[in-house]
């Protein structure tokens, strides 16, 4: 967007120049002026061209009061015031606008900073809270740690007490231990004496016994070895009968072997015999059904005879 200056400036020299190709200044219209320039707002326009027909109607009436060479004077001196003036007023605007430029950048920085101050603020607070909300933590931490440090050394002096109490007891407790222990082992060596003492005697007894086994096993050991004498002596007839028996075993297996082939020899010869007596059968069925051929053949020539019409006599 054009500056307000440069637009103010620029209408007063078209309506200049429009004035000058012969156009009166009361003619000049808003619409001309804009034609001429193509910018600004037709308000700053319309503003400057006032003023600018305001000041021309001054200078007319002026000239027109005043001599030609005063009026003409008085008229460039007005036009280089203005002239200077207008330049003086844009210089000062574009001033303006820079440090209204830079007051708006300043204002920008001055917000985000700004708004950096008032998040770090909120952190401070944040962390102000956080740390206030940990100190009452570690307060409360703190006496429940000396609460429990004042009772674990109520217990602990209690767990003293207890300790010594039960030291006490204990060694009451082993003393007396010791002195059953003492009275138990005494009788435990008077029983084992006693054991002993029977033990020994239990001893001698079983000797006696053993002795007594010895002498009976001597004698059946002795009554054994007779029996085995006579076993032996059984054995060897035993033996003898059993050779006998195997070679009357090899007589007998011999002639049962020639029966079998005997039995054999019957049987194939039975088998042969079959054979034959099947063979019979099947040339006994031939002829039998060679017969029963020839029988119906023989039927067949027969009872066509038999069937024919005998002739009557004339």
């Amino acid at each position: 967007m054009s500056r307000i200056s440069d637009t103010r400036f620029r209408t007063r020299e078209a309506a200049a120049r429009l004035v000058a190709a012969g156009r009166l200044p009361h003619e000049l219209t808003v619409d001309l002026i804009y034609a001429e320039i193509r910018q600004g707002s037709r308000t700053t326009i319309n503003d400057e061209l006032k003023l600018w027909k305001d000041e021309q109607a001054r200078i007319d009436a002026l000239s027109a009061a005043l001599p030609p060479t005063v009026a003409n004077a008085m008229l460039s001196v007005w036009a280089l015031a203005v002239e200077h003036g207008e330049q003086v007023f844009a210089q000062r605007g574009e001033e303006l606008e820079t440090e209204a430029t830079a007051a708006a950048i300043r204002a920008e920085s001055l917000v985000t900073a700004n708004a950096g101050l008032q998040a770090e603020t909120h952190t401070l607070r944040v962390q102000l809270e956080d740390q206030q909300t940990r100190l009452a933590s570690a307060l409360a931490d703190l006496a429940r740690a000396q609460a429990e440090r004042d009772a674990a050394t109520r217990q602990s002096e209690a767990a003293t007490i207890e300790r010594d109490t039960l030291r006490a007891q204990s060694e009451q407790a082993l003393r007396d231990a010791q002195s059953a222990h003492a009275r138990e082992l005494e009788g435990l060596l008077a029983a084992r004496t006693e054991h002993e003492s029977t033990l020994r005697a239990e001893v001698d007894q079983a000797t006696t016994r053993l002795e007594s086994v010895q002498k009976r096993v001597m004698m059946q050991a002795d009554e054994a070895r007779e029996a085995q004498r006579r076993a032996e002596a059984a054995l060897s007839k035993t033996q003898q009968r059993n050779e006998q028996l195997v070679g009357d075993v090899q007589r007998l297996s011999a002639e049962a072997a020639e029966q079998r082939r005997l039995a054999e020899r019957h049987d194939k010869q039975l088998a042969s015999v079959m054979d034959e007596a099947r063979e019979l059968r099947r040339e006994r069925d031939a002829l039998a059904q060679q017969v029963a051929s020839l029988q119906g053949q023989i039927k067949t020539h027969t009872n066509p005879s038999s069937t024919r019409p005998t002739k009557r006599p004339r």
